[in-house]
């Protein structure tokens, strides 16, 4: 970590999971999911924290609650983080394609990320610092909805250049072509 904290310059620095739980006002929740168990619950009461989690147990091994069908994958970090407002973002979006499809607001290939969430204002939240990151958002719904951009969803792959896949840029998907595929799942 000490390489990275030095590249990224004087304003990082690496911490434990619950220091950084403590210290952020929003927390971005990026880990396989098989950890989730290690995301502090205390320091994260009452925060919005931001789910990016996708369940895929082929790559990052099975969880007994969702294998079980006790808890649905996109709702798991929910049920873990009781006491926090979990708003589902940026689970469709490969992290290479993050800097490369953000567009000022208002130009007309700027992309959307869809979002779910069971709390009104911590949505807000959310769609807030999307828009700052260069993207519109879509509001799916309730945190239950976010089932509708799982992965296996069309818009699970938005983004992605089927010929490509992961090696390709990005492609932009706007407001309209996201409804269109979100609405292929009810």
């Amino acid at each position: 970590m000490r390489d990275l904290v030095t590249r990224l310059g004087s304003r990082a620095r690496a911490a434990t999971p619950a220091e950084a739980a403590a210290a952020g006002d929003v927390v971005v929740v990026t880990i396989p999911v098989r950890a989730y168990r290690q995301v502090p619950a205390e320091p994260l009461r009452g925060k919005v924290v931001i789910d990016t989690l996708n369940y895929d147990p082929a790559r990052q091994g099975s969880v007994p609650e969702i294998e079980n069908g006790d808890t649905p994958p996109h709702l798991l970090l929910q049920a873990h983080l009781k006491d926090s407002f979990v708003v589902k973002a940026f689970s469709t979006v490969f992290f290479k394609h993050l800097p490369e499809l953000a567009r000022p607001a208002g130009v007309p290939d700027r992309s959307a990320v869809p979002i779910a969430g069971d709390d009104a204002a911590a949505k807000t939240v959310v769609a807030s610092m999307i828009d700052s990151l260069g993207y519109d958002t879509y509001d799916v719904g309730p945190l239950a909805d976010s089932r509708r951009f799982a992965p296996g969803t069309p818009a699970q792959l938005a983004y992605l250049d089927p010929d490509g896949m992961f090696t390709a840029p990005g492609r932009p998907a706007g407001v309209a072509e996201l409804a269109a595929l979100l609405d292929e799942v009810k």
